[in-house]
């Protein structure tokens, strides 16, 4: 620097320089930080507001069953979001593997696409399908004939498009749209493909839950199908033969007619008692405005009329009305499969129903004085069966317990404990 109409630079003068030139420097380095401050600070911002209304799909998500609802409401946040005039989803039907519109949302004089169907590969959702790679596409600098009229008209300047990539390869494509003349930026795009991914493994999730509850469905017709052939049926055939019997007799044997005939009828009696067993085990039942006892008293009742047992029921002396919820549906549900099984296998005259407690825990018990069986070589498969009722009492804390013996009857034995603290129960 020069020094104007004046002398040289004394020593003075290039220590005030040094330490403008300190303080200008610092300046500008503060300068840059606070800069490089506010644009992390906005990042920062905008992952928390990215992760907020994630935790919101996420609740819509756990919260229906139903493909299109889902996919309706995530558009439908996500647009309120990002301040989009409007959104698509295409998804890949699973017989032609083609891309058919599912949702549309948005201005109502706006199509995004002249058509609502694309096969893979085809134009720019085609291509997002097939490669896994977002599109974007700028209408300020270009318009792509797939494109609707309208798309023009209402002034939107980009387009883009993001695969819906689940664990088992990619089912579909997501389509925004706005008229903001900035576009869309990197990490708007990578939200919407983190969106996509979410929305790819709800489909997944329901396509499976319905997948397995076609399953389940499918499995118990075989299964009741199997016990009404192996069972019922052969009874009912078996009692035809006896009185087909009975009738060929009649005129040679009156006699033994007449005891065949009575045979039969103690055979039908005994047929009706297993259908009876049958509508028992498989009506559906909860604990719903009631408590423990006052359930259990109805499944002993409805057991009672169904099975033509004898069932005694004793319950507490003690005030059971702290238990959790979570613990008295368990019991409710091991009482009900555990009468299931005695009204299906056990051949009993007589059940005792018991309920009491210790210091920390309810204790039921469900005695029979049927048959019994060998807990070592006979699996029990009526109903949920025995595995799950060691499933609800161990989910709830406690522990279920069967012993029998052949000829001698069968005992279920199940506790939880009054805390909830370790307990995870599913109805």
């Amino acid at each position: 620097t020069n020094k104007i109409s004046g002398a040289e630079f004394t020593d003075d003068d290039r220590l005030v320089i040094e330490m403008l030139a300190g303080y200008a420097s610092a300046a500008i380095t503060n300068a840059r930080l606070y800069k490089d401050l506010i644009q992390r600070d906005r990042i920062l911002t905008r992952r928390n507001e990215d992760l907020a209304l994630l935790d919101e799909l996420a609740s819509t998500l756990a919260t229906s069953n139903d493909i299109d609802q889902i996919l309706a409401k995530v558009l439908s946040q996500l647009m309120d979001y990002l301040r989009l005039e409007a959104g698509e989803i295409f998804l890949r039907q699973p017989e032609t593997k083609n891309l058919v519109s599912k949702v549309y949302q948005g201005n109502p004089n706006l199509r995004l696409w002249k058509r609502a169907q694309y096969i893979l590969g085809e134009g720019a959702i085609g291509e997002t399908v097939k490669s896994g790679v977002p599109v974007l596409l700028d209408l300020s600098q270009d318009t792509s004939e797939e494109l609707d009229e309208s798309v023009s008209a209402q002034g939107i300047h980009q387009i883009a498009v993001v695969p819906l990539s689940g664990r088992r390869g990619i089912m579909g494509a997501l389509c925004v749209a706005t008229c903001h003349p900035q576009p869309l930026d990197d990490l708007e795009v990578q939200f919407l493909q983190a969106i996509g991914s979410w929305m790819a493994t709800a489909i997944e999730n329901v396509r499976l839950n319905l997948q397995d509850r076609r399953l389940a469905v499918l499995e118990e017709r075989e299964r009741i199908g199997m016990d009404l052939h192996d069972g019922i049926i052969q009874s009912i055939y078996a009692v035809g033969l006896t009185l087909e019997h009975a009738r060929l007799l009649m005129k040679e044997n009156p006699e033994q007619s007449t005891k065949r005939i009575e045979q039969a009828i103690k055979d039908l009696n005994t047929t009706i008692r297993d259908i009876r067993a049958y509508i028992l085990d498989l009506r559906p039942r909860q604990l719903h405005n009631e408590d423990l006892m006052s359930g259990i008293s109805r499944l002993v009742s409805e057991f009672r009329a169904n099975t033509l047992i004898d069932v005694s029921l004793k319950g507490p002396d003690e005030d059971i009305s702290h238990l959790p919820k979570n613990q008295a549906i368990s019991l409710f549900h091991i009482c009900q499969e555990a009468l299931a099984n005695v009204a299906k296998h056990a051949h009993a005259h007589h059940v005792d129903v018991v309920v009491w407690t210790t210091n920390d825990r309810l204790l039921l018990e469900i005695r029979d004085d049927g048959q019994g069986f060998n807990p070592e070589t006979t699996k029990i498969t009526i109903g949920h069966g025995l595995s799950n009722m060691e499933t609800r009492g161990s989910n709830a804390g406690g522990e279920v317990d069967v012993t029998s013996e052949p000829g001698k009857g069968t005992s279920v034995l199940a506790w939880v404990p009054f805390s909830e603290a370790e307990s995870l129960v599913v109805e």
